[in-house]
């Protein structure tokens, strides 16, 4: 986005009513820009919460899930993978094809779809079965990662970074606490049962949506929008050219963590460095919320800087446990702030077409997370877990370029 504003690149946060006209739809159409909309940003914490579970579930209770399901662990990991590829397949074709439906009306439907696919998972004694239950929920969360930003800031949009961290922190509550919570829970009661208490709760949800959440409309067709408008948007190459660099440099490592930690002989286990790194995580949240509004390219330039500064260490003080669990720590708050400040960038840059620009965000992220992990199999076969840091480190540092670099378009200076 320009740091010269003319007047049609003034974002338009009034909502648009125009396809829904029930007398709910009009009632509940404009949020009271007033008030801080919390229980509605707290309702869409929750889906994001339930999303993240129900992605990353399977990989804590494999050994047991693949041994039900009568396959081999190696298959079993299928049901983490085609997850992924869904979302990341179909979050921009998805989003776009559903751009016209109410927002509430959408969240209410992927709502019951995580319901239902958790129900047949928690049920399904056929593997080929759970499987396209599985694909179904990656379809679900591509387009509810792409929705959910949107939709926040659109609830408070005098304040969209601070409303989008807020409905993004259900992502880093679940990734830091909610698995391995859902991982013991598993081992305690079984995992199907922790499977239909997923399903339970995107019904609560579904429930609370109704409840709290306005009934904002979709966006009209416009001429001259759509996905390549959209890309073609001045800012939006750069804002997705850094997340890629990031989330490849984020799970280079990230991926490799355990085999990184055991090979550094350190006094803890990689139990504890993970969860110190979901700690810092839901520091990052509180970080990206207070600094988005005002101080985005500013956030973004620090965490980034920070991030590329922690691998470092990591490769330099690998044998060091005090070093590594500051490192993961000070790693975890960028890895839970700097989503947020990109998805916010996106927002801001494409603000007629959030959704769509959040899309491109999803699929992006979502390639990163599987290159990554790719890239990072590669440097520990070919070169050893000492590799692994300075990869991600590389990786890190050309993000940060990348957003120094962007400072006309995708993350100008405040004012």
């Amino acid at each position: 986005m320009s740091s010269t504003t003319h007047p049609s690149d003034v974002p338009d946060t009034s909502p648009d009513t125009s396809p829904d006209t029930s007398p709910d739809a009009t009632r509940d159409a404009t949020p009271d820009a007033s008030r801080w909309p919390l229980g509605g940003l707290l309702v869409l914490a929750g889906a994001a919460f339930v999303t993240i579970l129900t992605e990353a579930l399977p990989a804590g209770v494999l050994p047991v899930m693949s041994a039900d399901l009568q396959v081999t662990e190696a298959r079993a990991g299928l049901l983490v993978t085609v997850y992924a590829l869904a979302a990341a397949l179909t979050a921009i074709p998805v989003t776009a094809w559903t751009l016209i439906v109410p927002r509430r009306t959408l969240l209410l439907a992927l709502l019951l779809g995580f319901a239902a696919t958790n129900a047949v998972t928690a049920v399904s004694a056929d593997f080929a079965l759970t499987l396209v239950a599985r694909v179904v929920s990656g379809v679900f969360a591509g387009l509810l990662w792409a929705m959910v930003p949107a939709y926040a800031a659109r609830l408070a949009p005098e304040r969209s970074g601070k409303a989008i961290a807020t409905a993004l922190a259900g992502m880093t509550v679940g990734l830091s606490l909610g698995i391995p919570a859902g991982t013991a829970l598993g081992g305690l009661i079984g995992w199907r049962w922790t499977f239909g208490l997923l399903t339970g709760l995107a019904l609560a949800l579904a429930a609370a949506a109704l409840w709290r959440l306005p009934q904002l409309a979709g966006e009209r067709a416009r001429r001259g929008g759509g996905l390549w408008a959209t890309i073609r948007t001045p800012g939006i190459a750069a804002i997705n050219t850094a997340s890629i660099a990031t989330v490849l440099g984020f799970y280079v490592l990230y991926t490799y963590i355990a085999p990184f930690v055991e090979r550094a002989e350190l006094d803890v286990s990689t139990g504890t460095v993970l969860f110190v790194f979901g700690l810092g995580s839901m520091g990052g949240v509180w970080i990206a919320g207070v600094t988005a509004d005002r101080r985005l390219r500013t956030a973004t330039l620090v965490l980034l800087a920070v991030a590329t500064l922690c691998l470092a260490s990591f490769g330099l003080f690998s044998h060091s446990t005090a070093a590594v669990l500051f490192g993961a720590l000070l790693w975890g708050g960028t890895h839970g702030g700097i989503p947020t400040l990109m998805q916010t960038a996106g927002v801001r840059a494409a603000p007629r077409d959030p959704d769509t620009a959040n899309s491109l965000w999803v699929t992006g992220w979502n390639i990163g997370m599987a290159g990554g992990s790719l890239l990072g199999g590669v440097v520990l076969t070919g070169a050893g877990t000492g590799a692994l840091p300075w990869t991600a480190c590389a990786l890190l540092a050309a993000s940060v370029l990348t957003v120094a670099f962007a400072r006309r378009n995708g993350f100008p200076p405040a004012g």
